[in-house]
């Protein structure tokens, strides 16, 4: 388990505040401490060239680059990544990333092909294969105690640090096939976690395929994506999937599990993959 923590004074990712509580409906009389989850604009440059700004919690930033250019399809392994620079600025955060010349290539013919286009990004049928490209199905693998699974739902909750400090964060984990949770990341975004997760993964040369990743908010179609991205065959849910997820859970071979609670649990897709 990498996923250290520190004191809140000297971390990053959270800020001091005052607050006032209100209990039972009544107003106390003064203020206590309390923290804040940071977010922060954080600006993804590969090459030079501007790709992506979201919001995020500026932590894990160089494994949130390399998942985030894993589960977008920019690079194909963590070898294609050349180097990560990350550049504090007034309003944000730049995220500079040096990526091999033909991923390189391959980024700018996909933006030339968005090029010209306008509106929402999905209002037009072109732009509907750049959000629904397919992923490659998941390799067949042993299947997972669901014991193991509830275990580790259970565990990555015990380590959400960040969550414990200001409730407001997501968290994403991968486990070994015991149920032992190996990496937890947080973030802001259940996305950027995830995506943070991904490149830890990548970073740390973990054998991912063979446990199962923990997610704790809902699981949309990104999620699975980038589940599947990772080559992991098993992902748990806090919260219920999407119909168009578990559509994707199927045809890429992914255990999907929803709601999550203590001993409970429902499957939605590839039950083969999980045993008693």
């Amino acid at each position: 388990m990498d996923h250290t923590s520190s004191s809140p004074s000297d971390r990053l990712d959270s800020v001091a505040a005052q607050v006032t509580r209100v209990r039972a409906g009544a107003i106390a009389p003064g203020t206590e401490a309390d923290h804040l989850a940071e977010e922060t604009p954080v600006a993804l440059e590969f090459n030079g060239i501007s790709h992506a700004t979201m919001l995020a919690t500026p932590a894990d930033l160089e494994d949130f680059a390399v998942g985030f250019s894993l589960s977008e399809g920019i690079i194909d392994s963590v070898g294609d990544v050349r180097g990560i620079d990350v550049l504090p600025q007034c309003d944000g955060i730049v995220v500079q990333v040096e990526i091999s010349s033909a991923c390189e290539a391959r980024l700018k013919s996909r933006r030339r092909a968005m090029a010209g286009r306008t509106g929402c990004g999905l209002c037009g049928v072109e732009t509907l294969p750049e959000v629904l490209r397919p992923v490659d199905p998941v390799p067949a693998g042993a299947p997972l105690p669901i014991g193991a699974v509830l275990r580790a739902m259970g565990d990555m909750r015990a380590r959400q640090t960040l969550h414990d400090l200001t409730g407001a964060t997501h968290a994403a984990g991968w486990a070994g096939a015991d149920g032992a949770v190996a990496l937890v990341r947080e973030d802001v975004g259940r996305h950027n976690a995830l995506d943070k997760l991904v490149g830890a993964l990548a970073r740390q040369a973990v054998n991912a395929g063979g446990g199962m990743v923990l997610v704790s908010s809902r699981a949309s179609f990104e999620m699975v994506q980038k589940t599947a991205s990772a080559g992991v065959g098993v992902l748990a849910a806090v919260s219920a999937p999407t119909a168009l997820a578990v559509r994707l859970a199927d045809s890429a071979g992914i255990a999907l599990l929803g709601f999550m609670r203590r001993d409970d649990a429902t499957l939605y897709s590839h039950p083969e993959r999980i045993i008693s």
